[in-house]
C-alpha cells in the first residue's frame, strides 16, 4: 500500500513539473511567436510630385522623338514634355511624357537590358490582358497599359485614364497602338547610357552597394528643380533616394490603416510592404526605397542606413 501511495505522489509531481515547462520561472507565459517577416510587394516606389517630365534629366528620350510622326498620323498637334525622370523600380525605367492635347501618356523604357521576367513584372495589372501581335510575340495590352519588347529593352505605354475608355478620360485602343508602334521605332535611337550620376549621390553609393550586394550597374543622379534624385541598381535590386521641395502632403500618411511612424523627420513613416521610408524635414519630403527580385525583407534600419550619409544635406 505504501508503494502505491509513493507511485501516485510521483505521478502527481511529474504532472506538475510537465505544466511548469509551458511557463517561465516567474509563472508568466512565454512570448508569442513573432509575426512573419514582411517583404515588399511594390515594383516601383511612390513618385514624388513634379516627376512628370516638366523638369528632370536632360538627354535623349522617346517622347520628343515621336511627336512629329504622331502629329502627322493623328492630324492634330502632339507634344512632349522636355525632360525625363526615373521610377527606381524593378525594372528601373527611364520615363517621359507625351501629350495628346491635355492628356498625358507616359512611356517607360527599361534602363537596363531585359531579363527573363521583366515583361511579366511590367504587365502586373488586375484587368484582362490580351496578346498584341502587332508589336511582337511577347506584347500585351490591357485596359491600363501596353507592354512589349524592343531589342533588349522592355517598353511600357500607360495613358492617363486608360485604354478603350471614353476619350474624355483615356484613349482609344487604335491610338494607343499607334503610339506604341511609333515608340517601337524610336527606342533604339533614344537609349540612354547606364550611368548618369550627380556627385552628391556619391555620398550614399557604398551604403547602396552593401544593400545590393554587388557593384551597381545602373546610376541615375540628377536634380528636379533643385531637388535631388539618386538611383542605384542592378537587374535584381534598386535603391532610390528622392527629394521633393514644397510637397504639401505625404500621400502615404493618408492610408488606412495608417503607416508606422519612423524616428526620423517631422513626421516620418516606414512602409515595410513597399520597402519605403518617407519623411518630411522643413520644405523637403524625402523618400528612400529598396527593392529586390526575388523580394527580401527591408528593415527600417536598412533604409535609415541608406539615407544616413545624406542626412546632413536633407536636415540643414
Amino acid at each position: 500500500m505504501r508503494r502505491r501511495e509513493l507511485a501516485g505522489a510521483l505521478v502527481l509531481l511529474l504532472a506538475a513539473g510537465g505544466c511548469s515547462v509551458a511557463q517561465r520561472a516567474n509563472g508568466t507565459a512565454p512570448n508569442p511567436l513573432p509575426p512573419s517577416v514582411i517583404v515588399p510587394t511594390a515594383i516601383a516606389p511612390q513618385q514624388a510630385e513634379g516627376l512628370d517630365g516638366t523638369a528632370g534629366a536632360p538627354g535623349p528620350q522617346v517622347c520628343t522623338a515621336i511627336t512629329r510622326t504622331l502629329t502627322a498620323h493623328f492630324r492634330s498637334p502632339i507634344t512632349a514634355r522636355p525632360k525625363t525622370w526615373n521610377d527606381g523600380g524593378l525594372p528601373a525605367m527611364d520615363l517621359c511624357t507625351l501629350l495628346l492635347g491635355d492628356l498625358p501618356v507616359t512611356i517607360g523604357v527599361s534602363a537596363l537590358p531585359i531579363q527573363r521576367d521583366t515583361l511579366d513584372r511590367l504587365v502586373e495589372n488586375p484587368g484582362a490582358v490580351e496578346p498584341l501581335p502587332e508589336l511582337g510575340p511577347e506584347a500585351t495590352i490591357s485596359e491600363s497599359r501596353i507592354v512589349f519588347r524592343v531589342g533588349d529593352r522592355a517598353v511600357r505605354i500607360t495613358p492617363a485614364g486608360g485604354i478603350d475608355r471614353d476619350p474624355a478620360d483615356g484613349i482609344e485602343r487604335a491610338r494607343a497602338i499607334a503610339i506604341a508602334l511609333a515608340a517601337q521605332d524610336a527606342v533604339p535611337r533614344s537609349l540612354r547610357p547606364a550611368r548618369q550620376s550627380d556627385e552628391t549621390c556619391q555620398l550614399a553609393t557604398s551604403a547602396a552597394e552593401r544593400f545590393i550586394r554587388l557593384q551597381v550597374q545602373l546610376r541615375r543622379g540628377y536634380r528636379v528643380k533643385g531637388a535631388l534624385t539618386c538611383i542605384w541598381g542592378t537587374y535584381d535590386a534598386t535603391v532610390s533616394i528622392v527629394e521633393a521641395f514644397d510637397q504639401p502632403t505625404i500621400p502615404e500618411a493618408q492610408r488606412v490603416p495608417p503607416p508606422r511612424f519612423a524616428p526620423i523627420g517631422q513626421p516620418g513613416y516606414y512602409l515595410p510592404e513597399e520597402g519605403e521610408l518617407v519623411f518630411r524635414q522643413g520644405r523637403r519630403v524625402v523618400r528612400v526605397t529598396a527593392l529586390t527580385n526575388p523580394p527580401r525583407a527591408v528593415t527600417l534600419a536598412t533604409l535609415t542606413d541608406l539615407v544616413d550619409p545624406m542626412l546632413p544635406l536633407f536636415l540643414r
